[in-house]
């Protein structure tokens, strides 16, 4: 009998291809150099795997991408990392995800996103069994999942948890019906882990400290709000604890919330408090913002616990 899988990073499955700098775009057909260029896997599922692939942790992406050159590329990028892709959808009728980000030298991206076949990510029974028999179920991208938001991903996290399984989630580009989605898995989820900006703006709160109580009230156990520059906050229905951010040198913070969410679940999972916790997950979301890409910065968990140790808080 094989052994029980860690974490399974289910939803949004991208591929990025980043520049930087790019402070202007040239004229007509004309061409510049710039300092790099890289492709990473990235969305709020694959970008999450990945790192908690190499914290060490026995991760798994369900999601779905094209039967195309970019989706061939994307997955071999996936499995290089350790990353298990068996449960990874091939669609013919879709072409993989991908967003262009142009980071500038201020570390801007503006970016140009093609939709492509994550969000028609589709479970099956034995997908579906796999998931809920895991020890921790990320949830990534509820409200752009079409497939999934409503009864059906309620119901898988309703079963995992069932079964034993830590369930966190997270959001991206809210749409219409992001909030009524996000409404039915919350009774489901037992860490809810958007950022603060965009948690704000779905719910029509201003401070902090409402944006906690609607979403507690919402039936999730905890938030943990990824706050950029500032930290994150970890809500309870006890308070409010702020988390300060490490000081680093940034240069493009691509995927440093998806980072964040990998870390905390990785320490979770080693025993951690959940407020130390929060503290190794803003570790690695630090160290992702000193590269460029959603994968950058983080080579294993031991390496990430001894940067930690020597890094200084920007409070």
């Amino acid at each position: 009998m094989s052994a029980r899988n860690d974490v399974a990073c289910v939803g949004l499955t991208i591929l990025d291809i980043l520049g930087r700098p790019i402070n202007s775009i040239p004229e007509g057909g004309g061409t510049t150099i710039i300092d790099q260029i890289r492709m990473t896997p990235a969305g709020t599922a694959a970008g999450p795997v990945v790192i908690a692939a190499r914290l060490g942790m026995k991760a798994s992406l369900v999601g779905a991408i094209g039967s195309d050159d970019m989706g061939m590329l994307l997955e071999s990028m996936l499995k290089r990392q350790g990353v298990d892709t068996t449960r990874l959808q091939h669609r013919t009728d879709l072409p993989t995800a991908a967003t262009m980000l142009a980071v500038n030298s201020n570390g801007d991206r503006p970016n140009f996103h093609a939709i492509g076949a994550t969000i028609m990510l589709e479970i099956d029974g034995p997908t579906e069994e796999f998931i809920v028999g895991s020890r921790f179920v990320h949830w990534g991208g509820v409200g752009t999942m079409l497939t999934l938001d409503g009864g059906r991903g309620a119901e898988i996290l309703q079963k995992a948890r069932a079964k034993g399984a830590t369930v966190t989630c997270d959001f991206i580009a809210p749409q219409p019906g992001t909030l009524d989605a996000i409404k039915t898995v919350l009774p489901h989820v037992d860490y809810f882990m958007p950022s603060l900006e965009e948690a704000m703006a779905i719910a029509g709160t201003t401070t902090p400290e409402d944006t906690a109580r609607y979403f507690l009230d919402c039936g999730t156990g905890a938030c943990i709000f990824k706050w950029g520059a500032k930290g994150s906050l970890l809500a309870t229905r006890e308070g409010l604890k702020r988390i300060p951010a490490f000081r680093v040198d940034v240069l493009d913070t691509t995927g440093c919330g998806d980072a964040y969410c990998a870390g905390f679940i990785a320490a979770l999972s080693k025993g951690r408090y959940v407020e130390e916790s929060c503290r190794f997950a803003t570790a690695v979301s630090a160290l992702v913002a000193t590269g460029l890409g959603s994968d950058a910065g983080v080579s294993s968990y031991e390496e990430t616990e001894k940067a930690m140790r020597s890094m200084k808080t920007l409070d």
